[in-house]
């Protein structure tokens, strides 16, 4: 019998309900738990994530180093910028911009509230440099 039955990420952010939008519009999931204070959803393939109030939440200003990264989200993709497309289409915003000799295989966006993600073509396979 496993000891966790389930995991879920949370995101602090001042309005679940307006970041929840975002989550189940790029994710295609559903709103599987709701209180005055926290929105969760789920994504057809299971995943989830829910988004809990912080009056007093700031995002990280990841990639500056005065208030960096301490985590964030990836999500694996077939169609890089198909998926960017429909990230902006929704509030969300580019982090970073490269100009790569070959195709970019990952990209960092931030959400509506600045939590930052990426999209990522395939697995990483090297460990993180900075």
């Amino acid at each position: 019998m496993a000891l966790v039955k389930a995991g879920v990420i949370v995101l602090d952010c001042a309005e679940p309900e307006k970041l929840a939008v975002f989550y189940k519009e790029l994710l295609e999931g559903e709103e599987s738990d709701a209180t005055a204070n926290r929105v969760e959803i789920k994504s057809a393939d299971g995943f989830r994530i829910a988004l809990r109030r912080d009056v007093n939440a700031t995002p990280p200003s990841w990639p500056r180093p005065e208030n960096s990264l301490q985590a964030h989200l990836e999500f694996v993709v077939d169609d890089l910028d198909a998926v960017e497309r429909r990230v902006i289409s929704l509030g969300g915003r580019p982090l970073e911009a490269k100009e790569p000799s070959g195709p970019l295989e990952e990209r960092g966006y931030a959400d509506p509230a600045g939590h930052s993600f990426t999209l990522r073509r395939t697995a990483p396979t090297a460990p993180k440099q900075g």
